[in-house]
């Protein structure tokens, strides 16, 4: 059986099983703390250590995760168990991108050579929302080498997607 590489199935099976069960947030909560314990090296070297027993394992990652979905729980050993919770950052990124799809989310990542205020991110979000006709969630960056490009990029990619589905 080939290893999997990247967190896209594992994604699309926790979506899957947490709007069956309406439990989409509780999911969601839980796989961004996953998601942060897996850039933290020294927990990681722990969890990747063959010289680490795997209950103890389980007994510091329980310990970091804190009070979370019993099913994210078990799947955070499981990726321990396989070696793979690396994965964690890329799960969490895949099942955001699949609950911004439910939800009729679009995302467009700003990148601006000063910050932008709160203000300036909903009048934006609202007029690429009248675009595609669509609620878009604003990812804000700061590049102070930024030209005022700053919508190129998602605005060419909404575009296109938007031609081809009609």
């Amino acid at each position: 059986m080939p290893r999997i590489s990247s967190g896209k199935r594992y994604a699309q099976a926790a979506f899957e099983l947490a709007l069956e069960k309406n439990e989409l947030e509780s999911w969601r909560v839980g796989l961004k703390k996953m998601a942060e314990l897996s850039g933290n090296e020294d927990l990681m070297a722990l969890l990747q250590s063959p010289r680490f027993p795997f209950d103890a394992k389980e007994d510091l990652l329980r310990k970091q995760l804190g009070e979370i979905h019993p099913l994210v729980s078990n799947l955070a050993l499981l990726l321990v168990n396989k070696g793979t919770f690396r994965l964690s950052g890329d799960i969490f990124q895949q099942y955001n991108d699949l609950l911004d799809a439910h939800r009729g989310v679009e995302r467009a990542k700003v990148t601006t050579a000063v910050p932008l205020s709160d203000e300036s991110k909903e009048t934006i979000s609202s007029r690429l929302g009248k675009v595609v006709d669509r609620k878009v969630a604003i990812d804000a960056q700061v590049d102070a080498s930024s030209s005022g490009d700053l919508l190129r990029e998602w605005v060419i990619c909404s575009l296109m997607e938007a031609s081809a589905r009609d």
